[in-house]
């Protein structure tokens, strides 16, 4: 896999972290057959829209100065195996609803030798009410596809007071801002950012929503497993 030509937005990788990248690729397609893990399996365009995309959050965070981060809906891995990848100095928690996924994520870890990252089943709504997760980590960050609500609803519970929860959206970043405003308010969240970020090369434009968390989180939220996505906060 050719990493040498991925735009890091001014990362130089390592030997190691080159390696990390293209075993972490032999994997994602090994594994996909067995469990669907992505759409895209052209090397290059895994490079572009995995890779490089995961890693956009560069841009607008500085990820030096991050220490915890948890990646909710992780699915395959992204952003927070490529983010570990690239700053591995990170403790990262990877959260998925689904099981084989975890399992995968495992493998991952062991076989590119990634130190403090912890793999967990489970729902976002069960662990943001667990003393160990809530409120615990500098950054929460997801590329999951679900309503700018819902998803906060799911992540800022993670997030302590002064952190971020960074989603990763589409062109409609500010129209589901609109939407999500007050469910944000509530959740205390709040000085939001919309950045564009720009995937060389693609048809990709990342919107990178920064939601910063300003205050400890009414203990009512999360609501119960199901009812964020079913009713998202208005």
């Amino acid at each position: 896999m050719e990493t040498n030509n991925m735009n890091l937005f001014g990362i130089e990788l390592s030997d190691v972290q080159k390696d990390q990248f293209n075993r972490y690729y032999s994997l994602l397609i090994e594994w996909n057959d067995k469990i669907n893990l992505t759409a895209i399996t052209d090397k290059q365009e895994v490079i572009k829209k995995h890779f490089e995309d995961s890693l956009s959050i560069s841009s607008v965070i500085d990820m030096n100065a991050v220490n915890s981060v948890i990646d909710v809906g992780t699915g395959a891995g992204f952003p927070g195996i490529p983010l570990k990848i690239v700053f591995p100095g990170l403790k990262l928690t990877l959260l998925d609803s689904l099981n084989k996924r975890i399992n995968f994520l495992n493998i991952v870890v062991d076989e590119l030798g990634l130190a403090d990252v912890s793999a967990i089943h489970g729902r976002a709504e069960e662990y943001g009410r667990d003393v160990v997760y809530r409120e615990s980590f500098d950054l929460c960050v997801s590329r999951a596809v679900a309503n700018l609500s819902t998803l906060s609803e799911f992540c800022l519970p993670f997030v302590k007071v002064g952190g971020y929860f960074v989603s990763y959206k589409s062109e409609k970043a500010d129209i589901e801002y609109i939407e999500a405003k007050n469910a944000i308010n509530l959740l205390s969240g709040g000085n939001v950012r919309i950045e564009d970020v720009i995937i060389t090369d693609t048809d990709l434009t990342r919107k990178m929503v920064l939601i910063e968390k300003l205050s400890p989180m009414d203990d009512k939220y999360p609501r119960r497993a199901g009812i964020p996505l079913k009713k998202p906060l208005r």
